[in-house]
């Protein structure tokens, strides 16, 4: 057998379906709650991901990096080189302090800041944060992201519940690439997460599709707006992917199926989605702006 034979892995087994029985956990979500949920701990690449320098000495700022896919981000960009600035919510320090210890690990900075990015002045001041402490910003991360799934669609997503998905998955992102953007030289990357929902909404996440649709069509705007500045502008659209936004937010039944009805037939881990960022991150993507790369285990993302 072969090298190549024994490192090549089954994409459908690679990773086991977790075991989410149990009841719905509070908002938001906790990787320790995650972890008693599904019996194992999610994968964001603390024993696997193999850093190459291709993000050496940059700067970058994830929203929403203390956990999830975030931390996955943080742990990838830190092993290739890179410095943190983490965004997070109040009530999730430990979770943020663990991120910042795999990216301290890995031999790089990391600043942390709590603050709820729902509000201008905090987008503000999380620019100025990492201006004043790392000097520039080389990536910036559009990550966070907040949705509550109701079953009886939009007869139950509450004015109030709209507002908040609406400032933190589209507001947040509008005032942080305009903050930042000055901070910016050529070279630099803004990735926005977006989501297979933005193409194949579902009917209890109807303003959280709104939401990830919105920010497709931003993100290509934008590219064409910063493109002759030598900036580029991109999203990764992650499909059922392990976090602590899913047990936080769906109901249980919703949760036990997670992932299953992709053609990979499981949902995937954090990590699988961080080699995305990467790579629109760093120079291999030189010639890519204005695109949406899916993550989704098969599942079609079309805009």
């Amino acid at each position: 057998m072969s090298d190549a034979d024994q490192t090549r892995q089954d994409p459908t087994e690679q990773h086991p379906q977790p075991d989410t029985e149990g009841e719905q956990l509070p908002d938001p979500g906790h990787e320790d709650s995650v972890t008693r949920q599904m019996g194992e701990k999610p994968d964001h690449g603390e024993e696997s991901y193999v850093g190459h320098d291709r993000l050496l000495d940059q700067v970058a700022v994830v929203t929403g990096g203390d956990s999830g896919i975030g931390r996955a981000i943080a742990v990838a960009f830190s092993r290739e080189g890179a410095d943190l600035v983490i965004a997070y919510l109040d009530g999730e320090e430990d979770d943020a302090r663990e991120t910042a210890r795999l990216v301290e690990e890995a031999g790089r900075r990391c600043v942390l800041v709590p603050t709820d990015l729902v509000e201008e002045e905090a987008c503000q001041a999380l620019v100025d944060r990492a201006v004043d402490e790392l000097g520039r910003i080389d990536i910036l991360v559009n990550n966070a992201a907040y949705q509550m799934a109701q079953e009886g669609g939009i007869a139950d997503i509450t004015t109030e519940q709209l507002d908040r998905v609406m400032r933190t998955n589209v507001y947040a992102m509008f005032w942080l690439c305009r903050m930042a953007l000055p901070h910016m030289r050529a070279g630099s990357s803004i990735i926005n997460t977006s989501s297979v929902q933005s193409s194949s909404p579902s009917p209890e996440l109807l303003d959280y599709a709104t939401t990830k649709a919105a920010i497709v069509n931003f993100t290509r705007g934008l590219a064409l707006s910063v493109a002759e500045k030598g900036i580029r502008v991109n999203s990764v659209a992650p499909g059922p992917i392990w976090t602590p936004l899913i047990p936080a937010t769906m109901p249980p039944d919703k949760v036990e199926d997670f992932g299953k009805q992709t053609p990979l037939g499981r949902a995937g881990q954090p990590a699988e989605v961080a080699t995305a960022y990467v790579f629109l991150a760093s120079a291999e993507s030189s010639y890519v702006t204005g695109e949406v790369l899916a993550v989704t285990g098969g599942g079609p993302v079309t805009m």
